[in-house]
């Protein structure tokens, strides 16, 4: 019995290789799956709760790498690597470390000159860093965590709520999540800060 998977709009299927990948072998089902990888997570957030953070440390590869590993190496064997195929969304798999590169210094320059208020700043960095799609699984989530340690470490200001809701979930929130990307994908960034603070 192998790892069955149901995806929801937005969501970016695993190929089989990459379910291979998984290191509870038990998980079968998507609950199952979202379960762990929650539990996961939510030790990367403990752990970057009580550390503070300098924008050279964060706007980095290894950090950005360093951060999915702690969000899913208990669940997949991959945690923190790049992806090796191409999906249903992000640019070709080996434009990932290009694309990350011009993201990061992009960041820096924009945090040496102030060139955005804090929030755009950040969710500038989040969207593009979902739009790149490092990795195989969790760039949602991992984008939002690092959106969430920019603002609140680098900036001192409060984390986002991300509409209060499970965005892993079918619902509005997730519908109105995806609209907001949307939008900024068409360069309109508004929505998008709107939602994170709503």
């Amino acid at each position: 019995m192998g790892l069955d998977l149901d995806y929801i709009d937005g969501q970016t299927p695993l190929d089989e290789d990459e379910k291979e990948g998984l290191l509870i072998k038990t998980i079968a089902t998507r609950g199952e799956l979202d379960e762990f990888e929650q539990q996961n997570i939510e030790q990367a957030v403990l752990w970057s709760l009580n550390r503070s953070f300098k924008a050279e440390a964060v706007f980095t590869e290894g950090f950005i790498r360093g951060l999915h590993k702690r969000m899913y190496n208990n669940v997949w064997a991959w945690a923190g690597e790049f992806r090796k195929t191409n999906k249903n969304i992000g640019v070709d798999k080996w434009q990932i470390p290009t694309d990350l590169r011009n993201l990061l210094d992009d960041s820096k320059f924009w945090y040496a000159n102030n060139t955005y208020s804090p929030d755009e700043l950040t969710i500038r960095f989040k969207h593009r860093l979902v739009s790149i799609h490092c990795f195989p699984n969790g760039n949602g989530r991992h984008s939002r965590l690092m959106a969430d340690i920019v603002i609140e470490k680098i900036f001192k200001q409060p984390v986002y709520t991300w509409g209060a809701a499970n965005l892993v979930k079918q619902g509005n929130s997730r519908m109105d999540y995806l609209n907001a990307i949307k939008a900024a994908d068409k360069g309109d960034i508004q929505p998008l800060i709107n939602f994170a603070r709503a």
